[in-house]
């Protein structure tokens, strides 16, 4: 036994035997069916403090060389068909990557000290093999090998240490990668290679640069859904047992849906190519450590703190991306905010957009993740404590002021107040850099704006194609509040809020909304750029609200 290699099943023992222990020993049938195939490249994201450590040690004590079958015969494994076909069968190197990475250190004398201590416990574990070069990791691996015919199971645990450690360090970060991936890829010393990290592999552009890897992240777990976290099976077992209020647990800790499969890409039909339906299973997964220091301390709050300061989650949602703030205002509402997380590049450094820190912020776990609607939104009350202390800083506060008089201006749209709709218009446009608008196309983008907080509600259309014409922007209500009025926005530029109204009216824009008749409002804006702020009652904004 090593330090790095095959270290043994002590620390998975001392999981077990602590007071507050989850059985996830299940997921090694699946790590088991993909042993020497191409699919044995296996990566795990998760957010900090969710076992992804653990995990680790406890496929170091199976895997590994030892004796460990009296430990893994009482736990959930067992009960599987030829559970034990890969216990203790192999060597398992095992090292964490945060061990190495350090602020002090080049990369590049990382990987040199890794390498000479994972050698140093090979050569004692085989030192009658002919190596050729004892200061390269790769090469004496493949001496073993080619000897002893000896195959390995690498897990790396932190993985990710380089890109959140050393997050500038672009040549650091690309060295690092060419070595894992000239130490793993098309190895056939590999029998599996399990990597942990908090984030995804790294992109350069829409690829992967280990693209071996099979990647299971908090966003796609697939089969490894339900071992992402606690599920709400595991939480009221433990609640019961001491008898704790699920309720408030899960009002704190819960809100992490996962689902074990990836859903066809849109408009694909899956039943048709297989004759079946597409079947999933989702599961509400909750933070592990934060339901451990409940249920057994009985103090339901916020540790989410423990390993997180918050200033971490500053640092991302200041930086304002495309209106970044006023989506943080809508989610602390309990809003939901459309995402494209395809852009994100999996590091800490590159954003091009709002939806790449988002992208990030999901990964880091302080957003939860709506994969059929792609949205994101808050999970719980813990990390909505988070976001709280976050932006309680000046620098947030035209940012809720703006989003509160956002919301007041879609309650005064729904209560048909036409005036108060043009006051408060007038206050975004009097609040915005730029105090005038030189197109209705400007106006519809600042109405727009205004309008932010109705995403909470509405799902917005713009320029709806009617027939005769394209109306504006329409605001259609989503199936979680269908009693909420549909909205048909027209807007005009230095004319009139009459010709707006008459337009609506003329091109018989409400037939293409017939199913709303009755709960539909037709809101007419026009802009008057020639208003005189020496005239009495001087509003360049006005408003007509009409229901049908």
């Amino acid at each position: 036994m090593g330090i790095y290699l095959n270290p043994g099943h002590a620390k998975f023992q001392k999981a077990v035997d602590s007071e507050i222990y989850i059985d996830k020993t299940e997921m090694i049938a699946y790590l088991n069916s993909v042993v020497n195939t191409e699919q044995c490249y296996v990566s795990v994201s998760r957010p900090r403090r969710f076992g992804k450590t653990i995990a680790a040690n406890m496929l170091c004590a199976y895997y590994g060389k030892g004796d460990s079958r009296e430990l893994f015969s009482n736990l959930k494994i067992a009960g599987h068909d030829n559970w034990d076909k890969y216990l203790n069968h192999f060597d398992v190197i095992r090292v964490a990557m945060t061990d190495f990475i350090k602020e002090k250190k080049t990369v590049e004398e990382a990987l040199v000290n890794l390498q000479k201590l994972v050698v140093r416990d090979i050569r004692k574990q085989y030192p009658d093999v002919d190596y050729f070069d004892t200061d390269n990791l790769i090469q004496c691996l493949l001496d073993v090998y080619a000897e002893n015919g000896q195959q390995f199971v690498i897990i790396i645990d932190e993985w990710d240490a380089v890109f959140r450690e050393r997050k500038e360090d672009r040549d650091g970060q690309k060295l690092y990668l060419d070595f894992l991936r000239d130490w793993l890829k098309d190895k056939e010393y590999v029998a599996l290679a399990y990597m942990t990290g908090i984030l995804p592999i790294k992109k350069y552009g829409k690829h992967s640069a280990l693209n071996m890897f099979r990647e299971f992240s908090i966003i796609t777990p697939m089969q490894l859904a339900q071992f992402t976290g606690f599920t709400e099976d595991e939480v009221r077992e433990l609640c019961t047992r001491y008898g704790r209020n699920y309720s408030k647990i899960k009002e704190w800790y819960d809100g992490y849906d996962v689902s074990d499969v990836i859903p066809p890409d849109p408009g694909y039909e899956l039943q048709n190519a297989t004759g079946k339906e597409h079947e999933q299973t989702h599961y509400s997964i909750y933070s592990p450590l934060s339901v451990v220091e409940a249920v057994s301390t009985g103090m339901i709050q916020n540790y989410w703190n423990k390993t997180e300061n918050y200033e971490a989650l500053a640092e991302y949602i200041r930086m304002d991306y495309d209106g970044l703030k006023d989506a943080v205002a809508l989610l602390m509402d309990g809003g939901r905010v459309q995402v494209d997380i395809a852009t994100y590049q999996n590091d800490m450094t590159t954003f091009h957009s709002r939806d790449d820190v988002l992208a990030m912020l999901i990964h880091l776990g302080y957003l939860g993740y709506d994969l059929d609607h792609k949205e994101v939104f808050i999970p719980n009350k813990e990390i909505l404590d988070e976001f709280k202390a976050t932006t309680k800083s000046e620098e947030w506060a035209f940012a809720f002021k703006a989003f509160r008089k956002s919301g007041e201006l879609l309650e005064a749209t729904l209560k048909e107040e036409a005036n108060k709709v043009a006051e408060i218009l007038e206050w975004f446009h009097d609040m915005t850099e730029n105090k005038t608008y030189n197109s209705e196309a400007a106006l519809s983008y600042a109405v727009q704006m205004a309008y932010y907080a109705a995403q909470k509600y509405y799902t917005t259309i713009q320029e709806l194609d009617t027939g005769k014409g394209y109306a504006d922007i329409v605001y259609l209500p989503s199936p979680k509040y269908p009693d909420k009025p549909a909205l048909l926005v027209e807007l005009k530029y230095n004319q009139s809020v009459r010709t707006a109204a008459d337009q609506i009216r003329d091109r018989n824009y409400p037939q293409k909304l017939a199913h709303y008749q009755g709960n539909l409002l037709l809101v007419s804006v026009n802009y008057d750029k020639e208003a005189k702020s020496t005239e009495e009652d001087y509003k360049r904004h006005s408003c007509t609200i009409e229901k049908m």
